[in-house]
């Protein structure tokens, strides 16, 4: 696997969580699927034993899954959230907009795309909204173009994390 060139930005929080995960996918899954291929082994013709392969395969993906999170770990920067600027919306602010349209208000915190995680109203820096959103002011209109159509949102807080 190439590595992508750049760094990875993230908080403290997200470092922790993808250290975690290394750590699982090599002490636990690793392992489980040693254990299962050289279970499958054991029965005999490898050629149509879909056991044996079933487990090759997952083999793969955890491999790749390593490597990719030792890529991102190899690449990351941590962020000192106390440094992000609250005057404007940047990475890992907490902008609170509300829709021109609907009234209602939203909450979300511009984080790195490997922190995104839509359902905790943590977009990446790199979606339409993010970037729709990055450089802006409290009090600023903002016309995002989304792929269901175009979101007018009304910058009504940002906030730094604590």
């Amino acid at each position: 696997m190439t590595s992508s060139s750049g760094f990875v930005y993230l908080t403290p929080d997200g470092q922790k969580k993808m250290q975690a995960e290394l750590k699982r996918l090599k002490t636990v899954e690793r392992p489980k699927v040693v254990s299962e291929i050289s279970s499958a082994r054991d029965h005999g013709d490898l050629s149509e034993n879909a056991e044996y392969h079933a487990a090759k395969e997952r083999q793969v993906l955890v491999e790749r899954q390593i490597a990719e999170l030792e890529d991102k770990l190899s690449r990351a920067r941590t962020i000192d959230e106390g440094q992000v600027d609250s005057d404007k919306a940047y990475l890992l602010s907490f902008v609170s907009v509300k829709d021109a349209n609907t009234g209602e208000e939203i909450r979300y915190q511009i984080v790195s795309p490997e922190e995104a995680d839509f359902d905790e109203d943590r977009i990446s820096l790199h979606s339409p909204i993010g970037k729709g959103l990055l450089g802006k002011s409290k009090g600023d209109r903002v016309t995002i173009q989304v792929p269901a159509g175009e979101l007018t949102y009304d910058i009504v807080n940002i906030e730094r994390p604590e």
